[in-house]
């Protein structure tokens, strides 16, 4: 088990004066099996009201306006956080079930694509060669493996509502880019898939005490008799270096900050992750 203290911090500068300021942040872990928060909070600058809520999906957020005149805005949210390494799946399903009528009912939400998680056909014939004969677990863990056999790693060529198409063309992409096109994948052969996002520490196990640049990060569950997360951009089952925020059916579902505002456009924008492993 580890234990982490993540400080998120994202700055807003404008080019003008912001007359009013709308919002929504998706920026609090979730207590769950494997992950026990400790404790959160966030902060705005300029002060203004907050109110939290849960949405459809099951995620914290905080919603909250700045009704004063303003040329910078700054949200800090830091968490500490008890993460586990998951246990191994106790229970799986064949794909006669996996694709009977009360399961497809069940889970529809996590077996239809959004216009990012759509894939194209050579990635659907790459996921049924994949799979195989696998059952349903395994061949969704064969699926991503094979996926990011043909992604690069490549930060700045796509933004985070570039389509998996997209970066499917250019065979390069990041984490959401990844998790969008195995989530799309998985739609395609029959097996319920969907977004997580979260904040990743980049060295597993890391010193106690030495605070390091986190990463906000990406990856998928599957359900194939319960959910399982795995890590397809770096090949590894999610962790005790993995903290979940949210989960939905892409990005779209996810963004840690969604709002609106009145005045002068952004300037700047300045996101850091600060990740302390405390034990």
């Amino acid at each position: 088990m580890s234990r982490l203290r993540v400080v998120h911090t994202s700055t807003f500068r404008y080019a003008g004066r912001v007359q009013a300021s709308y919002n929504e942040a998706r920026m609090t872990p979730v207590s769950q099996a494997g992950q026990t928060v400790l404790d959160t909070r966030m902060t705005i600058e300029p002060h203004t009201w907050t109110h939290d809520f849960r949405d459809y999906w099951g995620t914290a957020v905080t919603a909250f306006e700045v009704l004063t005149p303003h040329r910078s805005m700054v949200i800090t949210a830091e968490h500490l956080v008890d993460v586990a390494d998951r246990p191994e799946p106790s229970s799986s399903v064949g794909w006669e079930e996996l694709r009977s009528p009360a399961v497809r009912d069940r889970l529809a939400e996590y077996l239809a694509d959004t216009s990012t998680t759509q894939v194209p056909d050579d990635v659907v014939e790459l996921a049924r060669a994949a799979a195989g004969d696998l059952p349903p677990g395994a061949a969704a863990e064969a699926v991503a493996r094979s996926l990011r056999e043909h992604v690069e790693y490549i930060p700045g060529v796509t933004a985070v509502h570039t389509p998996a198409t997209e970066a499917w063309a250019a065979r390069a992409g990041v984490c959401q880019d990844i998790a969008h096109l195995v989530v799309g994948a998985l739609h395609a052969i029959d097996i319920p898939a969907r977004y997580v996002s979260g904040y990743l520490h980049p060295v597993t196990g890391g010193e106690i005490g030495t605070t390091v640049v986190g990463e906000s990060h990406a990856w998928v569950e599957w359900w194939a008799g319960e959910w399982v997360a795995f890590d397809p951009t770096n090949r590894v089952a999610v962790g005790s270096h993995h903290v979940v925020l949210a989960r939905g059916r892409s990005y779209d579902d996810v963004a840690p900050l969604r709002g609106i505002y009145a005045g002068a456009g952004t300037e700047e924008l300045d996101v850091r992750v600060e990740i302390t492993r405390e034990a």
